[in-house]
C-alpha cells in the first residue's frame, strides 16, 4: 500500500511538472495555471461556468448545434453567474455559417429610453453618467439576439433552449467559488433595491461557495417568453411591468422603447496580422481598438523581445495607450461617428500613430490623432461536427448591472447607460433612442479564408488588450490555446498606471519602472476571462481561463 501511495505521488508530481507551461518553449513566461488543452473530434464548447459548459456539450451531444448550445448556454449563465450577464443586457455575436460559408455579425445592443437627455441628469444632480440605478437602464437587446441566432442558424426552438435554464432556474444548483466571492462582494449595491435584495440576497448575504441557490422568479420570466416569444418582453406584458416598475424608480424606458427594439445584423471589421485576419464588430464596440493596436505591432520583432519581457509588455502597452485614446474620443453609435472604423485602421493613419510609440519611456496620456474620414460579462465559445462557429459575448456590464431587479421578474437590468458621456459636442454624448458606447466584444480568426478560432475575454476596458496578448501569444509565440489564456496578462489602466499579473517577476517589474511605468497593487485587478475554440485539420481545440469557475468541453 506504501508503496503505492509513494508512487501515485511521483505520477502526481511528474504530471504537475509536465503541465508547467515554461516547458513548451524558452521564451514563455510563466502562466496562471496549467490546464491541459481539450481535443474533440465533433464538437466543443468553453464557457466561464461548468453547467453552461455541459449544457453546450448535451444540446451538441443530442444533435443540436453550436448556435443552439451557444443560446442555450447563455441562458444557463444568466442563472448562475447572475452578477455579470442575463437576459436584462445586451450581447454581440460573430458567426461562421457552415452552409453558407461565411462570417456573419450580430449586434444586439439597445438603445437609450425615450425620456432620457444630458438636461433632465443634470437636474437630477449628475456631473457625469450614473454608474448604476434606474437612470443607467438601457434597453435590454440580449434576448432579441437569442431569437435572431435561433431563427436564422439554428435548430432548436426558443422554448427548447431556454429549458435548461428554466429547470435550474426552479430546481436550484451549487455557486462555484469565484462567482460566489464576486456575489458576495456585491451585498452592498444589491441591498439598495429592493427586488434585487429579494432576488440575490438571504438575510443580506451573497452565496458561500458550494452554497444552493435558486431563482424562481426567472424562471417564470423565461417560461412567459418560452411560451409567448420574445413579444412577451418586446412591447408584451412582462414589458409593461419592466418598464413601470423602472418608472416608479426614475427610469427612462417606455414601452415603445421596447416594442421598437431590434438587433441587427452587421458586417465584421477586420485587420491582417502574422498570416491571420482578425475579425472584430464595428462600432459601436470597442472591438476597433484590438484591430488598431495589432496593426500598430505588426512591424515589431516581438518574438526577439521575449514574451513578457519589459521590451515587449512597455510596446503592448503603449500600443494600447494609442488605441484607447482614439477610442475615447471617435467610438460611438456608428450613425453619430465623425470617422468610421476604417479611418482608424487605415494604413497611413496607423503608420504615424506608430510612430509616437518610444521604445524606451512610457507615455502618460497620448491623445487621439487627428483621423480623416472618406465621408463585466460573459463570454463562451462553441463549434460542431458541421463546422459552424459562434463566438457571443452577452453582459449586463458592471456586476449586477444597474442593480435594479423589478419585483417578480428575477431579471437583473443593465447599467449600460454608463457607457455614454455628459460632454457637449461628444459623439458619444447621451442622447433618447442612441445605443451607447460598448465595451463588450466579440472576437474570430480566419486564416487564408477559412475558419480558425473563435474567441473573446470578458473584462471591461480589459477586452481589446486581453484579445491582443491572447493573439499574440498564439500567432508569435506558437502556445496552444489553452497556454495562451493561461498565460500572465498586463492591465493598462490609466495614465502611467499599469497592474501585471503575479507570474511577471521582479526584474520585468523594475525595468518597466525605469521606463516610467507606475506598477499598481494588482490584487484586485480584473484581467479577464477568455474562453475559445481552434478548428484543427480534423476535430477541434479549446481551452477556459483559469480565472473563472468554467471550463472546455469536447464531444
Amino acid at each position: 500500500m506504501r508503496r503505492f501511495v509513494a508512487l501515485a505521488h511521483l505520477v502526481l508530481l511528474s504530471a504537475l511538472f509536465a503541465m508547467a507551461p515554461a516547458s513548451v518553449t524558452a521564451q514563455v513566461a510563466p502562466s496562471m495555471a496549467g490546464r491541459s488543452t481539450v481535443y474533440a473530434p465533433q464538437g466543443a464548447a468553453a464557457t466561464s461556468q461548468p453547467l453552461a459548459s455541459t449544457t453546450a456539450l448535451e444540446i451538441l451531444q443530442r444533435g443540436g448545434n453550436a448556435i443552439d448550445a451557444a443560446v442555450a448556454a447563455a441562458a444557463v449563465l444568466n442563472v448562475v453567474e447572475p452578477h455579470m450577464t442575463g437576459m436584462g443586457g445586451d450581447m454581440f455575436a460573430i458567426l461562421w455559417s457552415a452552409d453558407e460559408q461565411r462570417l456573419v455579425g450580430l449586434d444586439a445592443s439597445g438603445r437609450a429610453g425615450s425620456l432620457i437627455s444630458p438636461q433632465v441628469l443634470r437636474e437630477r444632480g449628475f456631473e457625469s453618467m450614473p454608474g448604476s440605478g434606474p437612470e443607467a437602464v438601457t434597453v435590454p437587446g440580449a434576448l432579441s439576439g437569442w431569437v435572431a441566432l435561433l431563427e436564422r442558424y439554428g435548430t432548436l426552438s426558443l422554448a427548447e433552449a431556454l429549458a435548461p435554464a428554466i429547470r435550474l432556474a426552479e430546481e436550484g444548483f451549487p455557486v462555484t467559488p469565484i462567482i460566489a466571492r464576486q456575489w458576495r462582494a456585491q451585498r452592498e449595491k444589491l441591498s439598495r433595491d429592493p427586488g434585487a435584495s429579494a432576488t440575490y440576497l438571504i438575510d443580506g448575504e451573497g452565496p458561500e461557495a458550494g452554497e444552493w441557490r435558486t431563482n424562481r422568479d426567472l424562471a417564470a420570466t423565461f417560461r412567459a417568453v418560452a411560451v409567448e416569444g420574445p413579444g412577451a418582453f418586446y412591447g408584451g406584458e412582462l414589458g409593461r411591468r419592466v418598464v413601470d416598475g423602472l418608472r416608479e424608480l426614475g427610469g427612462f424606458l417606455t414601452l415603445d422603447d421596447l416594442r421598437s427594439h431590434e438587433a441587427r445584423w452587421v458586417d465584421p471589421i477586420s485587420a491582417d496580422f502574422r498570416g491571420y485576419t482578425v475579425w472584430e464588430l464595428p462600432p459601436a464596440g470597442q472591438g476597433v481598438a484590438a484591430l488598431q493596436m495589432l496593426k500598430l505591432l505588426e512591424p515589431f520583432d516581438l518574438e526577439g523581445m521575449g514574451h513578457n519581457s519589459a521590451a515587449y509588455l512597455h510596446h503592448l502597452i503603449e500600443a494600447k495607450k494609442l488605441a484607447y485614446a482614439d477610442l475615447r474620443r471617435y467610438v460611438a453609435d456608428p450613425d453619430y461617428m465623425e470617422v468610421t472604423a476604417e479611418d482608424l485602421l487605415a494604413d497611413g493613419y496607423v503608420e504615424a500613430r506608430r510612430m509616437l510609440i518610444d521604445p524606451s519611456h512610457a507615455a502618460e496620456r497620448p491623445d487621439p490623432g487627428r483621423a480623416v474620414t472618406e465621408s463585466e460579462t460573459i463570454y463562451l465559445s462553441v463549434a460542431d461536427k458541421d463546422g459552424n462557429m459562434v463566438s457571443f459575448i452577452n453582459s449586463v456590464f458592471g456586476y449586477f448591472g444597474s442593480g435594479i431587479v423589478v419585483p417578480g421578474t428575477g431579471l437583473m437590468l443593465q447599467n449600460r447607460g454608463a457607457g455614454f458621456t455628459l460632454e457637449d459636442g461628444h459623439p458619444n454624448q447621451v442622447a433618447a433612442g442612441k445605443r451607447p458606447f460598448h465595451t463588450i466584444i466579440p472576437g474570430f480568426v480566419t486564416k487564408d479564408g477559412s475558419p480558425w478560432m473563435a474567441f473573446g475575454l470578458m473584462g471591461g476596458a480589459m477586452q481589446p488588450q486581453g484579445h491582443v496578448q491572447m493573439l499574440v501569444n498564439l500567432m508569435v509565440f506558437g502556445m496552444d490555446i489553452q497556454q495562451s489564456i493561461d498565460a500572465a496578462r498586463f492591465r493598462h489602466i490609466n495614465g502611467m498606471r499599469v497592474a501585471l499579473e503575479s507570474p511577471i517577476g521582479p526584474e520585468v517589474r523594475a525595468a518597466l519602472e525605469a521606463m516610467g511605468h507606475e506598477l499598481v497593487d494588482e490584487s484586485g485587478v480584473a484581467f479577464g476571462g477568455a474562453q475559445g475554440v481552434i478548428k484543427l485539420e480534423r476535430g477541434w481545440a479549446a481551452g477556459s481561463d483559469p480565472r473563472k469557475d468554467g471550463m472546455a468541453v469536447g464531444h
